[in-house]
């Protein structure tokens, strides 16, 4: 059984910042890549930032150089740091990761928190 517990989320005032936290917990033989993805009301998913087992990144235009991805791999932990948000950055944010439990490998998604940036 594998969980993913997310953390961090919040209302701040536009430009301000704030720091997700995504832990994953349980019977882990190995975590690949992990990412970050969010959902604002009446739009589709989107994909905000991706980091490899390696430490390779990968951002979303919208997001490119304002945010950044960071994973622990000795806790099983990925963060997003996210710097001069805007209004449209308001959405609720989930994270993803590719876990192998014991044969397979399976993604699996944390419950979402809440970010809500005021103009």
């Amino acid at each position: 059984q594998v969980q993913l517990v997310e953390s961090g989320g919040g209302l701040v005032q536009a430009g301000g910042s704030l720091t997700l936290s995504c832990a994953a917990a349980g019977s882990i033989f190995s975590v690949n890549a992990m990412s970050w993805y969010r959902r604002a009301p009446g739009k589709q998913r989107e994909l905000v930032a991706v980091i490899t087992s390696g430490g390779s990144t990968n951002y979303a235009d919208s997001v490119k150089g304002r945010f950044a991805i960071s994973r622990d791999n000795a806790k099983n932990t990925v963060y997003l740091q996210m710097n001069s948000l805007k209004p449209e950055d308001t959405a609720v944010y989930y994270c993803n990761a590719r876990i192998q439990v014991t044969v397979r490998l399976n993604d699996y998604w944390g419950q979402g928190t809440q970010v809500t940036v005021s103009s």
